[in-house]
């Protein structure tokens, strides 16, 4: 979607709209910063105009001053999340984009500014940057998860807590200021309390300490125990396939039909097949099985059991 929203969208061929992302140092965002200043803050008549201009005869050079006249709220709105972890500049590429859909999407005959209808969007897609970004794990996947992140330290200054792990008065009193639900809170203040840990990093404050990756333990067995049991069990299917051909027929298909199939034939089944009782089945299956185990434990010195 916004792959397509952005290929619909007009050149923009002033420098100072491009999106914030990649700037590497403050000087970089200070002067894209400084740079967006000179677009003129648009009138609601204005803004009627070129939201018209674009919806009907799409007209690129309206699109860019309206696109232009509201980068500075975009950097106002990123800078009201600049310690959620993520890069303002990030923060800022992100509302651009959702600056850019809220263009696609506004209909300016139904009476609201352009501005008060690209807050959503920029939001929206300053919300989802952040998300994506805090952990490897996702979070947030519903709205009232989506509340609980956004609003959790708010509610506590609100609330007067101070503690970082919630008691089950304090869980349920950031639900009711939030309206959302204790599981909500308790899993997301969880997860908010508890960032992702490299397993490359240092096990211990020690900077010589090995890596946590390395004192996880292995449980994989070596290559020579791994070897030592494919020839094990080599040698197993061997003497199988020798004693088992040495065994009489009719002996030799009720105990496969019985041992080694699977599903395991019935008795009933065998008994109809060979016009015999299922007990004499039973017997003949237990007669071939102990001469079975008992020529391979000869043949191997009792190395198999």
């Amino acid at each position: 979607m916004k792959k397509q929203i952005k290929n619909t969208l007009p050149t923009v061929n002033n420098t100072g709209i491009v999106a914030a992302r990649g700037v590497s140092d403050e000087s970089g965002l200070a002067q894209y910063i400084q740079n967006i200043q000179k677009y003129p803050i648009l009138s609601a008549e204005q803004e009627y105009e070129y939201a018209s201009r674009w919806t009907q005869n799409h007209d690129a050079a309206a699109a860019e001053k309206l696109v232009a006249s509201h980068l500075r709220l975009v950097v106002s709105v990123a800078y009201d999340f600049k310690n959620y972890g993520v890069p303002v500049a990030d923060l800022i590429a992100s509302g651009n984009m959702g600056l850019m859909q809220a263009l696609q999407k506004f209909d300016p005959e139904r009476g609201f500014r352009f501005s008060t209808y690209a807050m959503f969007w920029i939001k929206a897609e300053i919300y989802e940057t952040i998300l994506n970004n805090w952990s490897i794990v996702k979070i947030g996947t519903s709205a009232n998860q989506k509340r609980v992140f956004f609003n959790l330290s708010r509610a506590k200054r609100a609330l007067g807590i101070m503690d970082n792990n919630l008691n089950s008065d304090q869980t349920k009193q950031i639900a009711d200021f939030l309206n959302v639900s204790e599981t909500d809170v308790s899993r997301m203040a969880t997860r908010v309390g508890a960032r992702d840990v490299s397993l490359n990093s240092p096990a211990h404050n020690d900077p010589d300490a090995h890596d946590i990756l390395s004192n996880l333990s292995d449980d994989k067995i070596g290559i020579e125990d791994s070897i030592e049991q494919l020839e094990f069990k080599k040698r197993g299917y061997e003497l199988l396939r020798k004693h088992l051909a040495a065994l009489p027929e009719r002996d030799r298909e009720i105990l496969r039909a019985r041992r080694l199939s699977e599903p395991a034939q019935t008795l009933e089944s065998l008994s109809q097949k060979y016009g015999i009782s299922r007990e004499r089945v039973r017997q003949i299956e237990e007669r071939a099985y102990q001469k079975l185990r008992d020529a391979i434990l000869q043949d191997n010195d009792g190395g198999i059991a």
